[in-house]
């Protein structure tokens, strides 16, 4: 099976073999979260190099986050007015930019380009689904849990062997030196999606839906979305806090090297593939999703309690907390999903829950460390993440409740 596409220019099909339109998603999607966690591995030193407290240092991977949740707007224009392809292409080059600008120069332009990978990052979050849903809808399923998983193994990939090029490089040399995944994955892209045609308008938003103008105006009321939008900002500021943090929390409680540490880290990183993988075969064959909401979130909090009763066992903690996430992510998605009247409905539920819960995660990282420096420990900012996880457990209970009878 091939996908053809017609050229812009001469009208002639372009044969795109599919798996080359995979190839472009998957290395697109290891460049949508590890240019963010780069500098958690070398937050120290760069706190250090440009004279930063820790609060602010947290503010190189807490200001993205902010980006997913209020320049989606934005990102939607822009591919509405370009087209999928080219809104990536352009995304892609705005992201190595601000990987470049971070890494030169003081705090000013470290949160410049800190501010560009976050508008860069968002245009691809909202892009993935759609070119998915257009060009592999036969395969839409484990496409989006593959997607899911490279955005994982990008993580892990930057935790692990950042600290090592630090060492080597310096850590501003280290942190810009992954704009080469980038510059792959640009050229993959543009390869990939040479020919295709500009998305028309409202073709990404549900032909076909048979929303009322009712429901157009009231859809927002409805209970299960705010819940959905709490469970998601449960999930999302554990994800972050943790990501940010977690090397240098096992630097000090255990005191490992700064690159074990950063390896050590990325098992909880790559561990979410199985988690990714996973939820959906749960939801397939237990009878509702609240039974899945509760084993997420009952591995999810062995994470936090693990390091605080039993740090030795981390490695077991990072894998069992890190499948957490990564199914944690699946499974609020599954429930807007269920909760959906129609593919409008869906539209709108995703980009609340995201937007809302991508503005309360960007505080994560933030908030953990502020936490930290001011009890000058780990304590505190674990019983935290555990905080963020019951939430993610409480409204996620609650909904599942209410979409578990449908079966949309």
């Amino acid at each position: 099976m091939t996908l053809a596409r017609p050229s812009r220019a001469a009208g002639v099909p372009v044969v795109v073999p599919p798996f080359l339109v995979v190839a472009a998603i998957l290395l697109l999607a290891i460049n949508l979260r590890g240019p963010i966690v780069a500098v958690s591995p070398v937050l120290d030193a760069i706190s250090a190099d440009l004279g930063i407290s820790a609060t602010t240092a947290g503010l190189l991977t807490g200001l993205p986050v902010l980006c997913f949740g209020l320049a989606t707007p934005a990102a939607s224009a822009l591919l509405a007015r370009v087209g999928l392809g080219r809104g990536v292409s352009i995304s892609l080059v705005v992201l190595l930019a601000g990987m470049l600008l971070r890494s030169v120069g003081g705090l000013p332009t470290a949160l410049a380009g800190t501010l560009l990978i976050g508008i860069a990052i968002t245009v691809g979050n909202v892009a993935v689904p759609v070119v998915i849903a257009r060009d592999l809808p036969r395969h839409a399923g484990p496409v989006l849990g593959a997607y899911t998983a490279a955005l994982n193994v990008g993580s892990m990939l930057t935790l692990s062997l950042t600290v090592p090029l630090a060492a080597s490089l310096g850590w501003r040399t280290a942190v810009a030196s992954w704009g080469v995944l980038v510059v792959a994955a640009l050229a993959l892209w543009v390869y990939a999606t040479r020919g295709a045609v500009r998305s028309t308008p409202g073709a990404a938003d549900g032909a076909g839906a048979t929303t009322t103008a009712q429901d157009d105006r009231t859809w927002w009321r409805r209970p299960v979305v705010w819940l959905l939008t709490i469970a998601f900002s449960g999930q999302a500021f554990a994800y972050y806090g943790v990501t940010a943090w977690l090397p240098l929390l096992l630097r000090d409680e255990l005191g490992m090297a700064p690159g074990a540490a950063g390896l050590s880290a990325s098992i909880f990183q790559i561990a979410a593939i199985t988690g990714a993988f996973g939820v959906p075969v749960l939801l397939r064959v237990l009878p509702g999703p609240r039974a899945v909401v509760l084993i997420v979130v009952a591995a999810w909090s062995t994470l936090p309690l693990g390091l605080l009763l039993a740090p030795a066992l981390w490695p077991v903690w990072c894998a069992v907390g890190g499948a957490a996430q990564g199914g944690g992510l699946v499974v609020v998605f599954s429930l807007i999903v269920r909760s959906a009247r129609d593919l409008a409905d869906n539209r709108r539920i995703s980009a609340l829950v995201q937007g809302g819960g991508y503005v309360v995660a960007s505080t994560g990282p933030t908030v953990v460390g502020a936490v930290h420096e001011a009890t000058a420990g780990w304590t505190a900012p674990l019983l935290v993440v555990l905080g963020a996880i019951i939430l993610l457990g409480t409204a996620g209970t609650f909904s599942a409740g209410l979409t578990g009878s449908r079966t949309g």
